[in-house]
Protein backbone atom coordinates (compact mmCIF):
# COMPACT_ATOMS: atom_id res chain seq x y z
CA UNK A 1 0.00 0.00 0.00
CA UNK A 2 0.99 3.52 -1.42
CA UNK A 3 0.26 6.74 0.32
CA UNK A 4 0.53 10.35 -0.79
CA UNK A 5 3.71 11.18 0.61
CA UNK A 6 5.29 7.85 -1.46
CA UNK A 7 5.94 5.38 1.88
CA UNK A 8 5.19 1.88 0.97
CA UNK A 9 3.47 -0.54 3.74
CA UNK A 10 5.55 -3.66 2.78
CA UNK A 11 3.97 -5.61 6.07
CA UNK A 12 5.80 -8.60 7.36
CA UNK A 13 8.33 -9.71 5.25
CA UNK A 14 10.22 -12.76 5.42
CA UNK A 15 14.12 -12.98 5.97
CA UNK A 16 14.45 -13.62 1.38
CA UNK A 17 13.43 -9.71 0.87
CA UNK A 18 14.81 -8.36 4.06
CA UNK A 19 17.92 -7.16 2.58
CA UNK A 20 17.01 -6.01 -0.74
CA UNK A 21 14.49 -3.69 1.21
CA UNK A 22 16.75 -2.45 3.66
CA UNK A 23 19.74 -1.64 1.47
CA UNK A 24 16.90 -0.20 -0.95
CA UNK A 25 15.51 2.26 1.39
CA UNK A 26 17.25 5.78 2.11
CA UNK A 27 17.17 5.25 5.73
CA UNK A 28 15.43 2.84 8.02
CA UNK A 29 12.89 4.52 10.71
CA UNK A 30 13.29 3.05 14.36
CA UNK A 31 10.73 5.23 16.75
CA UNK A 32 11.09 2.80 19.25
CA UNK A 33 9.35 4.11 22.35
CA UNK A 34 10.39 1.63 25.00
CA UNK A 35 14.24 0.16 26.26
CA UNK A 36 14.82 -1.87 23.35
CA UNK A 37 17.87 -3.98 24.78
CA UNK A 38 19.83 -4.29 21.21
CA UNK A 39 17.57 -3.46 18.14
CA UNK A 40 18.26 -6.28 15.58
CA UNK A 41 16.47 -4.15 12.71
CA UNK A 42 19.07 -1.73 13.31
CA UNK A 43 22.02 -3.70 13.32
CA UNK A 44 20.53 -4.98 9.88
CA UNK A 45 20.11 -1.90 8.29
CA UNK A 46 23.95 -1.21 8.85
CA UNK A 47 24.48 -3.93 7.00
CA UNK A 48 23.19 -2.63 4.35
CA UNK A 49 24.85 0.55 4.36
CA UNK A 50 21.21 1.80 5.23
CA UNK A 51 21.66 4.78 7.78
CA UNK A 52 19.37 4.59 10.33
CA UNK A 53 17.05 7.09 11.83
CA UNK A 54 16.27 6.04 16.14
CA UNK A 55 14.89 7.55 19.05
CA UNK A 56 17.35 7.26 22.03
CA UNK A 57 16.09 4.21 23.57
CA UNK A 58 18.08 1.30 24.84
CA UNK A 59 20.60 0.74 22.77
CA UNK A 60 20.56 2.71 20.22
CA UNK A 61 23.06 5.69 21.35
CA UNK A 62 25.39 2.68 22.33
CA UNK A 63 25.49 1.75 17.88
CA UNK A 64 24.63 4.92 16.19
CA UNK A 65 26.88 7.79 15.51
CA UNK A 66 25.05 10.80 14.29
CA UNK A 67 25.84 12.07 11.14
CA UNK A 68 28.07 8.72 10.35
CA UNK A 69 25.33 5.97 10.45
CA UNK A 70 22.70 7.87 11.45
CA UNK A 71 20.59 10.45 13.32
CA UNK A 72 19.29 9.90 17.09
CA UNK A 73 15.97 12.01 17.47
CA UNK A 74 13.42 12.71 19.24
CA UNK A 75 10.37 12.83 17.85
CA UNK A 76 8.90 12.76 13.87
CA UNK A 77 9.52 16.58 13.45
CA UNK A 78 13.27 15.38 14.05
CA UNK A 79 13.23 12.44 12.08
CA UNK A 80 11.89 14.12 8.93
CA UNK A 81 14.42 17.31 9.53
CA UNK A 82 16.88 14.54 9.79
CA UNK A 83 15.88 12.53 7.01
CA UNK A 84 17.03 15.84 4.85
CA UNK A 85 20.40 15.02 5.75
CA UNK A 86 20.37 11.35 5.11
CA UNK A 87 21.71 11.56 1.70
CA UNK A 88 24.92 13.03 3.12
CA UNK A 89 25.20 10.10 5.44
CA UNK A 90 27.74 7.66 3.42
CA UNK A 91 26.95 4.17 2.98
CA UNK A 92 29.65 2.75 2.83
CA UNK A 93 30.54 4.48 6.80
CA UNK A 94 26.80 2.49 7.39
CA UNK A 95 28.14 -0.62 6.63
CA UNK A 96 31.72 -0.05 7.73
CA UNK A 97 30.32 0.93 11.25
CA UNK A 98 28.50 -2.87 11.14
CA UNK A 99 31.85 -4.38 10.48
CA UNK A 100 34.10 -2.95 13.28
CA UNK A 101 31.69 -4.28 15.85
CA UNK A 102 29.25 -6.78 14.51
CA UNK A 103 30.17 -9.74 11.97
CA UNK A 104 30.21 -13.06 13.54
CA UNK A 105 34.25 -12.61 13.18
CA UNK A 106 34.50 -9.54 15.36
CA UNK A 107 32.38 -11.19 18.10
CA UNK A 108 33.82 -15.01 17.26
CA UNK A 109 37.29 -12.98 18.07
CA UNK A 110 35.70 -11.25 21.38
CA UNK A 111 34.55 -14.73 22.81
CA UNK A 112 37.89 -16.04 22.04
CA UNK A 113 39.51 -13.31 24.41
CA UNK A 114 36.91 -13.67 27.51
CA UNK A 115 36.89 -16.99 27.54
CA UNK A 116 41.38 -16.86 27.23
CA UNK A 117 40.84 -14.42 29.89
CA UNK A 118 38.84 -16.53 31.89
CA UNK A 119 41.46 -19.68 31.31
CA UNK A 120 44.31 -17.47 32.32
CA UNK A 121 42.83 -16.41 35.55
CA UNK A 122 41.41 -20.17 36.85
CA UNK A 123 44.89 -21.33 35.59
CA UNK A 124 46.25 -18.79 38.23
CA UNK A 125 44.22 -19.70 40.66
CA UNK A 126 45.15 -23.01 40.39
CA UNK A 127 48.44 -22.67 40.67
CA UNK A 128 48.33 -20.46 44.04
CA UNK A 129 46.52 -23.44 45.77
CA UNK A 130 49.35 -25.77 44.22
CA UNK A 131 52.18 -24.03 45.12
Amino acid sequence: MRDGDGILAHGEIGEEEKAGLLGGARALLFPIDWPEPFGMVVIEALSCGTPVLAWPGGSVPEILEPGVNGWIVDSIDDAVAALAHVAAIDRAACRASFDRRFTAERMARDYLSVYKRLRDASRGRLEARTA
